[in-house]
Parts: structure tokens; C-alpha cells; sequence
């Protein structure tokens, strides 16, 4: 390309005043009519044309390729039906037409799939932050334009259209099918945490896109994988549901609506709901039957929880002690029995005996209620001591029918460290306690003595002296019972011969028998990072079973755990698609929701043009159907517009021809040959000089 370019001899700036200074000279002369005007003139001239320089540029130009992008949908909702075999087809035949376009480059850029929001759960569709990336080193001279290939469900469109112009013409393909039909489960208002044995509200609703196809739907609940309940609500309308929870930790609802007639994927018909359930207060009764120095350490260990709620008696003087001291002061309170064993004793959490003998402070009903009170849910520690196996021990009254031992009514007096056994080892109480070793003695103090007892029934977590057991766990119909055959742990808290981990042993032990989900001996849970779900079970007897997942499509999968010494066995898996899972090895059951409630991919699947066409009015693009391209001779149309024509068309699409070049050459010819005109300049002054002065 040649063009006609100006290199002044003089700075802008002095040769502008001076060219105008002879302009002035030259018109005032020609005014006043002076006889060498003319010849003043043409010197002028010349001047003029010798201090601009003219000359003439041409550069060598290199054209350079425009850039299009082509972004592929690989979200979950591009898997239903017929979308990705349609968008693999649309995508082949888009890549051979552009390739046949001269000057054009082409990036395909697959978004929305796993891994493309990092090590998180695909919840949305985001295409144009993936265009961002993949067109960030493009000028925005050089952009063709951009195609989309999707259903239409993207949730990161710009708010302001405009800013897609920065793109070229934004055109999109849509994949679905017209006249999509769906219903969904959404839950609208849900609580996060609740407290334990408190009811909380929930709120969710069913609803059929785009019209009802019904006036109700059956909804099937489900509470922590048991058993369903199934309700039948109006569709269309918010329902309220009130949930109990029953433990700490996570209580996971679970609710699913019958399929309509017309469905278009049954992922959005489940949702779940998470709601971590904590207890108000834990509210501890300790009673210890006599003042000794072990009795400290069970109530510094309860008081150093700052969720327990403690209520403590030691038995000062028992009945057949007579001394004259008046009752009055032995105590601030009298101890009030009936209403702790009778009017609140539903209201603790945990009750402690602790070195406690039979000797007629608490009449004979009072125990047959503490059996009672373990039998419909509650939680017993027996830790008697020496005096377990006297007549005068728990076994021999109404307790005996509860407690997991049996005492031979022995006492073993001589020091012996507590072992753990094969079985504490996989028991969450005992497992990894600090200074236990399989392989040799453990690394902790020794006890002194301790009752010889015979385990009728529970686990046996903990041995003592002679292999006798000293740690024995059960289940008592809905409660649990834990009885220790010595009251010597306090010397681990003194740090006897190095002490021991007496706060870990027994804070495990109280949470234990108050039903903390983490320390289920016997479980299956699953835990959710991102799209990982991490299943674990823990069971005290090897289990090889594998674990069935059923994905939020209803597709089954098998998933092996591989168990470790303690016997917890894991597998971390990847889930594909976002929503419930649901995970059973036959016997228990378990739920994991990846991604968060009313996520925007599973809000609505349909096929939609509406969410890209501010963006392809704003840019020039098209939307078509490829469903409908189908059908259409020839197929796509693609075409190399200039920018200022139309890019978009019925049945055909443009990129845009930027004509982009690079200058690899530039040559300058000079137009005026500075010594010939010099000369010209110096013979017109003096030639005009010469005629005025005659």
C-alpha cells in the first residue's frame, strides 16, 4: 500500500508561523498589485514545498489470521437425551466448514465438565469464563467472532451485554429439543443447624416446567436413609415440613417427587438437605458413693467440656456411719433423690456411678428406673471399684439386668498396665489412644487392682490384670452402658509412672454413650469435598462388602473400601454430575449431596434461548437450532462478513473479516529533489527582487 507522507525540516511548531508569515507576505503583495508578486509567489512556493519534505511510503503488508472460537457445553444438563451425540455432530461439521475459511484460526475450548471449576462440584455453567481464558492473548482486532454450542443454560451471561461485543459476533447452537417439559424439586428455605431433639422447618416445593401437568405430586421423605414416608402436596405451592432431629452432627433429609408424565431428567426431582444438629447443653448426673481421690478427675474431666452441664453428689457419710454430725452440715442441699430419679432423670444425658455401694441411699424403684431410663435411650457409666463385686456392688440390684459384666466378687490387688484389645483397636473409644502400642506393652502408668469380672455380653475394649476385662461397652435397647472394673484412672491424671490419657479415654467414652455420630463403632457415613465424596465404614468385625452408589441419574455403581488396621475402611470417589447421592453396602445407608441446595444447573434443564439473546443482539449474533439445522439442505451456513455487514442470518452464522495485517516492509521515496528546488527558490526571490526594483 503506497500513501503520501510529510517529514518537515522544521519543528511543527517554527515551521507553521513561518509559512504563514510568507502566505501574509505573498497575498498582501498580490493585493497591492506589486510588480514581482508573482515571482515572490512561486519562490514562496518552492520554500514551502522544500521545508515539508513530501514524500512518497509504501509498506510490504502481511495479512494476519483472525482468531473464532468455538466453546463446546459438557455441563450435566448437555447429557440428557440426544444433546451430546447432536453437539458432537454440530461440532465436527463446524470445525470442517471453518477450516475450509481462508485466513481463520480456530480454538475449541470444552467447558462446563468436571474439573473445570477446579476440584469442585459443576453447579452452574460458566462458558464465558472459559472464553475468557482461552481468547485472552487475542487482540480484539483479530477476533472472528465466537460460536456456542449448548442448551441454552449458561449462568455466567455478562449482566451488560455490550461487553460480549469485545468477542465479535456471539452466535449459539442449541442442542435440546423444543417443547421441553420438566418437574423439579426445590427446597426453598431450609436452616443450616438445629438443636438436637428439637424440631426445625423446613420448606420446599414441587414444580412442572413450563405449565402443571398435575395438581399434586407424591413426595417420598426420607431422614438419614430410613424408612420413607410419603406425603401428597399441591404442585406449584411451598409446603412446609417439620423435621426432628435426632443426633448430633448431620441430619440429611431427603425428599423425592413421583416423575410427571413429561420428564425431562429426573436429577432435579431429589433434593437433600443438610442440617448439622448440635445439643444445647449435655446434662450430666455424677454420683460418687464415697469422697476419695479419684473423684476429682471424673469431675475435672466433665467440667473442662463447657457443653456439659454437670450435677454432682458424693455420698459424705452413708447411712450406717453415726457420728452426731447433724445432716444440716454435711451438705448445702439434701440430696433430692426422688427428683432426680424419678421427676428429671429422663432429662439427663448421662448418669455416672461412681464407686457407688448399695447401702440404702437410693430405695430399690429408684434403680429399676435407671434401668428404665437406659433401656428407652439413656446413657450409664459404672465405675465401682473395689466395690463392684461385694454384696453391695450395681450387679446384685435392678442394674444387673443392664450392666455388661459379671463380678466374681474377687478383687485382683497388684499393679498392671490397661491393654487395649484387638477389638479397642477398631472401637472409635479406644482406637489410637496416645501411648498405645500393638506390637508391645503400652506406654503408660500402671494401675493398682481392680474387680474380676466376667464379660456376659457388650465389647470388651480394655483389659487389666491377668487379662481380666476392665473396659467392657453395650447396648441396652436403645441406650448404652459402659462399666470399668476399676476406679485407678485417676493415677494416670496425677502422671503415675508418666500417666496416661485419661481426658482423651475418658471424653471418648462419655460422648460415646451419649451418641456421638463420630464415635459409631458400627457406621457408614460419607463426607463431600468439592466433587469428591470421601465413604467411610467402620464396623468391630472385618466387613468386605462393597458399597453401591446411586447417582442422581439413577445410574449404580459399585465401590470397593479398602480397610485399614483400625478398622475403618475407605474409598474417596469422584462424582460425575451434582446432587444427591445415595450409598448403601446392604445393611446401612447413608446420603451425600455434592454441590449446594437449589443448584442452578439442576433449577431448570431445559433447552432455552432466552439467557444468550441480549448477548447476540448486542454482539450481531444468531441463535439456531441445530435440531432444526438438521433438516436444513446443506446444513449450516458459515460466512466471512465484513464488520460492518450483518452477521447473522436465517440458517447461516458470520465471522467476522477483520482484514488484520502486519507491516513487514516500509520503503520512502522523497517526491522533491532539494537541490534543483533550492535553486528555484534562490532564482524566484531574485528574480522578484530584480522586477521591483526596475
Amino acid at each position: 500500500m503506497t500513501t503520501l507522507a510529510l517529514a518537515p525540516l522544521l519543528p511543527w511548531p517554527v515551521l507553521v508561523p513561518v509559512l504563514a508569515l510568507a502566505l501574509v507576505l505573498v497575498v498582501y503583495a498580490l493585493v497591492r498589485r506589486a510588480r514581482g508578486a508573482w515571482w515572490r509567489l512561486a519562490g514562496f512556493s518552492a520554500l514551502a514545498l522544500v521545508l515539508l519534505n513530501p514524500s512518497m511510503v509504501s509498506e510490504t503488508r502481511e495479512p494476519v489470521r483472525d482468531v473464532a472460537a468455538v466453546v463446546v457445553d459438557q455441563s450435566p444438563s448437555q447429557a440428557l437425551g440426544a444433546r451430546t451425540a447432536r453437539t458432537e455432530r454440530a461440532l465436527a461439521d463446524l470445525q470442517a466448514r471453518l477450516g475450509a475459511l481462508p485466513d481463520l484460526d480456530v480454538r475449541v475450548v470444552r467447558a462446563g465438565g468436571p474439573g473445570s471449576q477446579g476440584a469442585g462440584a459443576v453447579t452452574e455453567t460458566r462458558l464465558f469464563d472459559a472464553l475468557d481464558r482461552a481468547m485472552a492473548d487475542v487482540p480484539a482486532g483479530r477476533r472472528a467472532g465466537v460460536v456456542l454450542i449448548t442448551d441454552g443454560q449458561v449462568h455466567d451471561v455478562p449482566s451488560d451485554p455490550k461487553v460480549a461485543q469485545a468477542y465479535g459476533p456471539v452466535h449459539t447452537l442449541l442442542s435440546g429439543e423444543h417443547d421441553e417439559a420438566d418437574r423439579r424439586m426445590t427446597v426453598v428455605e431450609a436452616p443450616s443447624f438445629g438443636l438436637v431433639g428439637k424440631p426445625v422447618t423446613l420448606t420446599y416445593r414441587v414444580d412442572d416446567l413450563p405449565k402443571p401437568q398435575s395438581a399434586s405430586a407424591l413426595v417420598t421423605i426420607r431422614q438419614d436413609g430410613g424408612p420413607p414416608s410419603r406425603v401428597s402436596v399441591p404442585v406449584g405451592r411451598d409446603v412446609n415440613l417439620e423435621v426432628m432431629l435426632a443426633h448430633a452432627g448431620q441430619n440429611v433429609v431427603e425428599l423425592t417427587v413421583e416423575p410427571a408424565a413429561q420428564e425431562l431428567t429426573l436429577a432435579n426431582n431429589r433434593a437433600g438437605v443438610v442440617i448439622n444438629a448440635v445439643r444445647d447443653r449435655l446434662r450430666v448426673l455424677l454420683v460418687s458413693g464415697e469422697p476419695y481421690t479419684g473423684e476429682r478427675t471424673w469431675r475435672n474431666t466433665l467440667k473442662a467440656d463447657p457443653a456439659v452441664d454437670l450435677v454432682h453428689f458424693t455420698i459424705l457419710r452413708p447411712p450406717e456411719k453415726q457420728d452426731a454430725t447433724p445432716i444440716r452440715e454435711l451438705s448445702l442441699i439434701a440430696f433430692p433423690i426422688r427428683e432426680l430419679f424419678e421427676v428429671k432423670l429422663s432429662e439427663f444425658d448421662l448418669v455416672i456411678f461412681d464407686r457407688y455401694r448399695q447401702r440404702g441411699v437410693l430405695p430399690l424403684a429408684y434403680l429399676d428406673n435407671i434401668a428404665r431410663y437406659v433401656r428407652r435411650g439413656g446413657a450409664l457409666l459404672e465405675a465401682g471399684g473395689c466395690g463392684l463385686g461385694t454384696s453391695l456392688g450395681m450387679p446384685g440390684t435392678a442394674l444387673g439386668d443392664v450392666l455388661p459384666g459379671e463380678p466374681s466378687g474377687a478383687v485382683i490387688d497388684r499393679p498392671f498396665r490397661p491393654t487395649v484389645t484387638a477389638l479397642g483397636r477398631r472401637h472409635p473409644v479406644t482406637a489410637g489412644l496416645p501411648g498405645d502400642n500393638a506390637a508391645g506393652p503400652p506406654a503408660w502408668g500402671r494401675w493398682r487392682h481392680q474387680t474380676e469380672l466376667a464379660a456376659v455380653r457388650g465389647t470388651v475394649v480394655m483389659t487389666g490384670a491377668e487379662g481380666r476385662p476392665l473396659l467392657i461397652l453395650d447396648r441396652v435397647g436403645e441406650g448404652r452402658v459402659a462399666q470399668l472394673a476399676s476406679d485407678q484412672i485417676w493415677l494416670w491424671s496425677r502422671g503415675f509412672e508418666g500417666g496416661g490419657p485419661q481426658a482423651e479415654l475418658l471424653r471418648r467414652l462419655a460422648h460415646w454413650l451419649m451418641k456421638e455420630p463420630e464415635l459409631e463403632e458400627n457406621d457408614l457415613r460419607a463426607t463431600v469435598e468439592g466433587n469428591r465424596i470421601t465413604i467411610e465404614r467402620r464396623s468391630l468385625q472385618g466387613d468386605t462388602r462393597s458399597v453401591q452408589w446411586v447417582s442422581p441419574s439413577d445410574e449404580v455403581r459399585t465401590v470397593v473400601l479398602k480397610e485399614d488396621e483400625a478398622g475403618l475402611a475407605r474409598a474417596v470417589v469422584a462424582a460425575p454430575d451434582p446432587g444427591l447421592y445415595r450409598i448403601s453396602d446392604g445393611e446401612r445407608h447413608t446420603v451425600a449431596l455434592v454441590g449446594s441446595v437449589n443448584m442452578p444447573e439442576l433449577a431448570d434443564m431445559r433447552t432455552t434461548p432466552d439467557r444468550l439473546a441480549g448477548v447476540a443482539r448486542a454482539t450481531g449474533g444468531g441463535i439456531l437450532w441445530l435440531v432444526d439445522l438438521e433438516h436444513q439442505p446443506g446444513g449450516l451456513v458459515v460466512r466471512r462478513p465484513r464488520p460492518d455487514r450483518d452477521q447473522a442470518g436465517p440458517g447461516w452464522i458470520g465471522l467476522r473479516a477483520n482484514g488484520a495485517y502486519l507491516v513487514t516492509g516500509v520503503t520512502d521515496t522523497p517526491l522533491v529533489p532539494l537541490a534543483p528546488l533550492l535553486a528555484l527558490v534562490l532564482g524566484a526571490l531574485l528574480a522578484a527582487w530584480r522586477r521591483e526594483g526596475t
